[in-house]
């Protein structure tokens, strides 16, 4: 049995993406444009939630306020990305969290880095950059590092410290991380220790949606020392209860880094 003095995992997990933000919205604009380029001229970083993004952060600190969330988060860790600390504030500040929960920005749960393909749609990325579009066919999506960017595995990697660090200061916590779309997928490969074929079959099904939750809990008989065991995944009913807000679940940028 696991040491219940010095617990090795949160009581309770919760792993939320980022709301709409302004960046999915010229993506899609670009992408049905046909464009090469997604038309943002600021860092990626510093992408804003867009209206719509904003309500949705709002609906889900009501759904958590109200008890819906099986609890809530006494340690809120989020992407230092503007969306996804604006989506953590704006759930707290709904009453998600205690008021004076303070958000800890996290850099290992930022987003994939795209590299040169940063900001390139479908088309541009095949029309700009031949060559890394077949290198992507060839290796897959989960290898597939593009110069100056990240693989799948890159963002695993920086993952496994990030879940050593809430191991070894949140054990018997209960915990939000506020991320991104692949970020939600490779913790998820993470902590049920899934295979490369197993989490691009989750990613194929769907887009992670915004402002959707992902919930583990500890499960003392989860093998010899207890574990995390998946509660819900990509679970948008904080949105589709909310009389304001509404559903969307746009790729991250660019689209083709997704695939």
């Amino acid at each position: 049995m696991p040491d219940q003095t010095h617990p090795r995992w949160p009581t309770r997990l919760w792993i939320v993406r980022h709301g709409q933000s302004a960046g999915n919205v010229a993506r899609d604009r670009a992408h049905e444009s046909g464009e090469h380029r997604i038309g943002i001229d600021i860092r990626d970083v510093d992408v804003p939630l867009s209206q719509l993004g904003e309500q949705q952060a709002d609906a889900l600190g009501r759904w958590f306020a109200t008890g819906k969330g099986n609890g809530q988060p006494d340690v809120i860790l989020a992407s230092p990305y503007i969306r996804a600390r604006e989506t953590a504030r704006r759930v707290r500040d709904a009453g998600g969290a205690h008021a004076d929960e303070p958000i800890c920005a996290d850099e290992r749960l930022r987003e994939k880095e795209f590299g040169i393909l940063d900001g390139l749609t479908t088309a541009g990325i095949h029309a700009l950059q031949p060559d890394q579009a077949e290198f992507r066919r060839l290796l897959g999506k989960f290898y597939h590092r593009p110069p100056g960017g990240e693989s799948w595995c890159d963002v695993i990697f920086r993952l496994r410290s990030l879940l050593d660090t809430v191991s070894l200061h949140y054990g018997g916590r209960q915990v939000m991380i506020v991320a991104h779309q692949v970020v939600v997928l490779c913790l998820r490969y993470i902590i049920e220790n899934l295979s490369e074929t197993e989490i691009l079959a989750i990613d194929k099904a769907g887009d992670v949606a915004n402002c959707s939750v992902t919930e583990y809990a500890f499960d003392p008989q989860a093998g010899k020392d207890g574990g995390m065991t998946l509660v819900r995944y990509n679970v948008t009913a904080p949105v589709e209860q909310d009389a304001v807000a509404q559903v969307t679940s746009e790729p991250d940028l660019p689209v083709a880094a997704r695939g």
